[in-house]
C-alpha cells in the first residue's frame, strides 16, 4: 500500500481527483489531495511547495507524490524538503536547475514543450478553450461537471521564475505523456523524461486530464509504479 499525494496543475483544485482516489483506494493504497494557492498573485514554487508540505504533515507512510502539468514545476521542490519514495510527473513540467521555463522554451532547444494554443491563454475563462486543450477526452457530463469548477491561475511565477531548486533532489522518478495532450506536447514530454529524469516515458492514450478522462487506466500505470522499478520503464 502506497499514499498517493496528488497535486494538481493550473486552473484546477483538489477536485480534479475525485474520480481517481477512489479508483487508487480499490487497488488499496491511501490519497491526499490539497487546493494550491493558485489564486495568489505571487505564489511560485516555493508557495505552492509549502501547501503540499502542510497537507503531508504527520505523514510518513510510503509517499508517493503525483505532479500534474505545472506541477511538476513544484514536486521536486516538496521532495527536497519531506521524504518521498517516488516522484511522478503527470503530463507535466520538469524543472531544470538555473533557468526557467520561460528562458527554456525562448531561448533554448524546449521551443516545442508547449502546444502553440496553450500558453497565455486562460482555460478558466473560456469553455471552449478549456473543452480544447484539458477535457476534449472526457465524458461529456464529466466535462460539463469540471469546466465551473476552474479556477482562476493568478500567477505564473511558477514559469518564469529561475527553479528555487539547488539541484534535483535524489528521488526515483517516473514520467507518464499522455499521447493525445494538447498542451504539453508528448514530442517533448518523451526528450525532457529521457534528458531531465533518465527514464522512458510511460505512455497513455488520454488527453491532458486523464485523472477525469481515463482514471481506472491512470490508477492501473500509478498501482504498477508503486510495483515496479522505473528507472528504465517502457
Amino acid at each position: 500500500m502506497s499514499l498517493f499525494c496528488l497535486v494538481h496543475g493550473a486552473y484546477c483544485g483538489a477536485w480534479c481527483w475525485d474520480l481517481l482516489i477512489p479508483e487508487l483506494e480499490a487497488r488499496g493504497h491511501k490519497a491526499v489531495a490539497m487546493d494550491l494557492p493558485i489564486e495568489e498573485p505571487e505564489a511560485g514554487a516555493i508557495r505552492y511547495a509549502e501547501v503540499v508540505l502542510q497537507a503531508l504533515q504527520g505523514i510518513s507512510d510510503d509517499v508517493i507524490l503525483v505532479g500534474h502539468s505545472m506541477s511538476g514545476l513544484v514536486i521536486p521542490v516538496v521532495a527536497s524538503q519531506h521524504p518521498v519514495r517516488k516522484l511522478v510527473y503527470l503530463a507535466g513540467g520538469i524543472p531544470k536547475v538555473g533557468t526557467s521555463v520561460v528562458e527554456r522554451i525562448s531561448h533554448g532547444d524546449e521551443s516545442d514543450m508547449f502546444n502553440s494554443a496553450a500558453p497565455n491563454k486562460d482555460a478558466s475563462e473560456d469553455n471552449a478553450l478549456a473543452m480544447e486543450l484539458l477535457f476534449h477526452d472526457c465524458k461529456p457530463e464529466v466535462a460539463q461537471w469540471a469546466i465551473p469548477k476552474l479556477r482562476y491561475q493568478a500567477s505564473g511565477l511558477v514559469f518564469s521564475e529561475i527553479s528555487p531548486l539547488q539541484t534535483m533532489p535524489e528521488v526515483e522518478s517516473a514520467y507518464i505523456v499522455c499521447t493525445e495532450d494538447r498542451t504539453f506536447t508528448s514530442v517533448w514530454s518523451k526528450r525532457a523524461a529521457r534528458e531531465i529524469l533518465g527514464v522512458d516515458a510511460i505512455a497513455l492514450q488520454s488527453g491532458h486530464c486523464p485523472q477525469l478522462s481515463r482514471p481506472v487506466e491512470l490508477a492501473d500505470v500509478l498501482d504498477s509504479i508503486t510495483q515496479v522499478d522505473n528507472t528504465e520503464a517502457a
